[in-house]
């Protein structure tokens, strides 16, 4: 007994050939996990590149900005812990009703790893691609928007600053430091 093939059509062939990029693009994503110091080298180069591209051709300083918020933006989910200790005091969670683990406030209190809300392979992950992004868009006149850059460059410094003060007062408030260089590591020989 003969089973019949599925019908051919435009919308399956698409489909399957997608979905095989796709794996390419995850194997290879995959593949550059354990090379974290690689895969930054190459992001910085990229912005460098995207930045050098920005400051010849003196225009879409937009797309600039943009660039700068949303990296900005994960960075700062970089920075913060999984489980945020100021929204589990807010809503009264602090008596051990809540499921997620919260950090350490006393000496004697049980040690909790730190644990980012942004792991560092999806920072780094969405912001090559953002940078990507906005590489492209650079090279479109209908994101080549006149305006006066630097206002732009005043205002991301001053929300840079202003978010960062905000958040170092917060991991000091909480005793939380989101690095690990500095710490004491064992099993090391």
């Amino acid at each position: 007994m003969d089973v019949p093939e599925p019908e051919q059509t435009p919308f399956t062939a698409v489909t399957a050939q997608t979905s095989k990029l796709a794996r390419q693009y995850q194997t290879y994503l995959d593949a550059s996990t354990p090379f974290t110091a690689y895969r930054w080298t190459g992001t910085v180069v990229l912005l460098l590149v995207f930045f050098l591209r920005i400051v010849l051709a003196q225009g879409w300083y937009i797309v600039a900005y943009t660039l700068g918020i949303y990296l900005l933006n994960l960075f700062l989910l970089f920075l913060q812990p999984k489980f945020d200790p100021s929204l589990t005091q807010d809503e009264g969670l602090e008596d051990g009703d809540a499921a997620a683990p919260s950090l350490p406030m006393k000496q004697d209190d049980e040690f909790r790893p730190f644990i980012r809300r942004l792991p560092e392979f999806k920072f780094w992950h969405s912001a090559t691609r953002a940078i990507l992004i906005g590489f492209v868009c650079s090279w479109f006149a209908v994101f080549d928007i006149p305006v006066f850059w630097p206002v732009l460059v005043v205002y991301w410094i001053i929300l840079f600053v202003l978010t960062m003060r905000r958040q170092i007062q917060h991991m000091i408030k909480y005793r939380y430091v989101p690095f690990s260089f500095g710490k004491t590591r064992y099993g090391r020989s």
